[in-house]
């Protein structure tokens, strides 16, 4: 049988929620219907992502769909020793011929109806081999994904996941960033026979931030300042992960200018933490007091400050 990856298809992660799956085939069927899609492959396209959908919106399919393992696209595999008891499916003596789309269609735990005539699954090595029943096998590899807060990565924290037929809880260890990938011992699919789980590979995603930008360990703030605060300088007061701190800003300082406030990022695993970076903007008032606004037209008449003298030079 050759793997289809109903995820991709849909341009989601594993562990993408119900709302996500649901929005994600909206905006596909709508580009790919035929009736109203110029694209070439339109039909096709849109036979793919009904038939993933179709298994991912029902919670007892996606269960059952997550509990065959991660493959490539296009990739024979053959499903988990357990995985027909796990289910209750009555599964086929042969699933060479048979396509993943077909096997999901007719799904109905407890009966596949068709597909075997009610006959065990035998035969996980290939044709010609079997699996005795009780055979110690080790469990599935699976992979997750898990959205994260900043302070929840900074910290560390506790989450359910579902996995398979099974909820687990795992610990996020302090400290992880955007994108690292945990492999959890033992936390994947179930061990037959008295064989070992298989593992948990679980992918971080933090969420946006109201305030931090977070680049590996390291995070980033924006600065605005007034454009006293930036010609003359100032002493101007910003929040960190923890608390709250005293920035010294330089007389001259300029948009887009970093300020390093080394230590005060997130933590890392080892011990120490990254880096805060400001980043500094400057901000104008939206509206002007008359008593402002005279202070700026003398400002004007005073000052001999140019911004634009690079757009006068000539360039042969």
């Amino acid at each position: 049988m050759k793997y289809k990856d109903y995820y991709k298809t849909l341009g989601l992660a594993r562990g993408a929620s119900d709302d996500d799956i649901k929005k994600a085939y909206r905006r596909l069927a709508r580009k790919y219907h035929p009736d109203v899609s110029k694209e070439k492959d339109a039909e096709e396209r849109f036979k793919e992502i009904a038939e993933a959908y179709e298994t991912l919106k029902d919670p007892r399919k996606r269960a059952a769909y997550d509990g065959l393992g991660a493959y490539r696209s296009g990739e024979q595999f053959r499903p988990p020793p357990d995985w027909f008891d796990r289910f209750h499916v009555n599964g086929a003596s042969d699933l060479g011929g048979i396509d993943l789309s077909d096997l999901f269609t007719s799904f109905g735990f407890g009966g596949m109806g068709g597909m075997g005539g009610g006959r065990g699954f035998q035969g996980f090595g290939g044709r010609g081999s079997t699996q005795r029943r009780g055979a110690a096998a080790r469990g599935q590899d699976v992979e997750a994904r898990v959205q994260l807060g900043l302070e929840e990565a900074a910290r560390g924290t506790e989450v359910g996941l579902q996995v398979g037929a099974q909820q687990v809880r795992v610990r996020i260890p302090r400290g992880t960033t955007d994108g690292q990938r945990l492999r959890l011992r033992g936390k994947g699919g179930a061990g037959t026979g008295g064989g070992a789980a298989g593992d948990l590979y679980l992918t971080v995603a933090l969420r946006p931030h109201a305030r931090f930008r977070a680049d590996g360990h390291d995070l980033h703030i924006e600065v605005p300042l007034a454009p006293w605060e930036a010609a003359l300088g100032a002493a101007v007061e910003i929040p960190t992960m923890d608390s709250r701190v005293t920035l010294k800003i330089p007389p001259g300082s300029r948009s887009g200018q970093r300020l390093r406030l080394a230590g005060l990022g997130l933590p890392k695993p080892a011990g120490g933490a990254g880096d805060l970076y400001a980043v500094l903007s400057i901000a104008l008032p939206q509206t002007l007091s008359t008593r402002e606004r005279e202070l700026y037209e003398q400002l004007r008449e005073a000052s001999h400050f140019d911004p634009r003298a690079h757009l006068s030079e000539r360039r042969d």
